[in-house]
């Protein structure tokens, strides 16, 4: 009776564990499939924010050449209104040279020329000259400051084409840069995913392997010889369980019984009492995974990894009220 007593409390502990475990592999599967949906969300944003970007970029080039040929144009148009400037001074300065010629020394009185001049022909060549060549004068000045009144209102255009096309690219460049920044940041949340992910995987795969190891255990345990029965826990081990145990310290180095490697928060554990695998809290001490067994280990007791025996030593033996994950 007492072997079929140690057997049913085995059979017991192993469907607590398997309890255990498989709520917590739930958990990780249902962590996995919102982690995978969440990338999907991200890729298709990234996507629309690529195609964005890129139209924004195309456009900013397009704004860009615009704007470099329009001040091209501008400068040309400003040369040239500097040219006219030149040339109206130079016509201005011109006429008033011939006005002088004719006007400073007294009036220009056609007899006088003619009795001036040699021959009459010569006389009407000088008149007529005189005459022509002031209203070329006069008919150049004009033509320029004409011409010279359409190039301010070209260079004027000119320059309010430039001033909106100068505001467009600005505007057009403010939307490229916040459309990279949002395409940063999509990429920098899609890589975190993905670590969570991957993260995620191995966490499952832990699970698995701790869970085969603890089968493996059990098994072994139930063809020997039983040891004494264990109390068992007061209720079901899940979620927000809290649960009174004596806790110890130890600093042995290289792996745990499941074939993970020591370390902080590896926590040895009766998994009759609390599956491999659980998560826990425990005060003075921190988060901590039940990933060990021990012979010493029978009923209520956890043995806390320490890196150091000094650490351990410190410990000592305690009671604590864990809380389960």
């Amino acid at each position: 009776m007492a072997a079929a007593f140690a057997l049913l409390g085995a059979a017991g502990a192993q469907a607590v564990q398997t309890s255990g475990s498989d709520q917590e592999a739930a958990r990780l599967r249902a962590q996995g499939d919102d982690l995978t949906q969440k990338a999907r969300s991200a890729e298709l944003e990234l996507y629309a924010i690529q195609s964005q970007l890129g139209r924004a970029q195309s456009r900013l080039a397009g704004l860009e050449a615009d704007t470099r040929r329009t001040e091209q144009l501008e400068a040309q148009e400003q040369a040239r209104l500097a040219d006219a400037r030149r040339i109206l001074d130079e016509s201005e300065e011109q006429l008033g040279k011939r006005l002088r010629e004719l006007y400073v020394q007294g009036d220009p009185d056609p007899l006088i020329i003619l009795l001036g001049a040699e021959s009459l022909s010569e006389a009407i060549t000088s008149i007529d000259s005189l005459d022509r060549l002031a209203r070329q004068d006069v008919q150049i000045i004009a033509q320029v400051r004409e011409a010279r009144a359409a190039l301010r209102s070209s260079v004027a255009k000119l320059a309010e084409q430039s001033d909106r096309l100068r505001a467009l690219t600005a505007e057009a460049a403010q939307t490229a840069s916040a459309l990279l920044a949002a395409r940063d940041e999509r990429q920098a949340y899609l890589s975190d995913l993905a670590r969570r992910k991957h993260l995620n995987q191995a966490q499952l795969a832990e699970l698995a392997a701790l869970a085969s190891s603890a089968e493996d255990k059990n098994d072994s345990v139930g063809g020997g010889t039983p040891s004494a029965p264990s109390p068992p826990p007061s209720g079901p081990v899940g979620p927000g369980t809290r649960m009174t145990v004596e806790s110890t310290g130890y600093a042995l180095p290289g792996t745990t019984a499941t074939g993970i490697p020591v370390g902080w928060g590896v926590i040895a554990v009766d998994p009759r009492v609390i599956p491999l695998g659980t998560r826990m809290f425990v005060p003075g001490y921190g988060e901590g995974v039940a990933a060990d067994t021990g012979s010493a280990v029978q009923g209520r007791i956890i043995d806390l990894w320490f890196p150091t025996r000094a650490q351990a030593l410190a410990w000592g033996r305690r009671t604590v009220t864990i809380t389960i994950h």
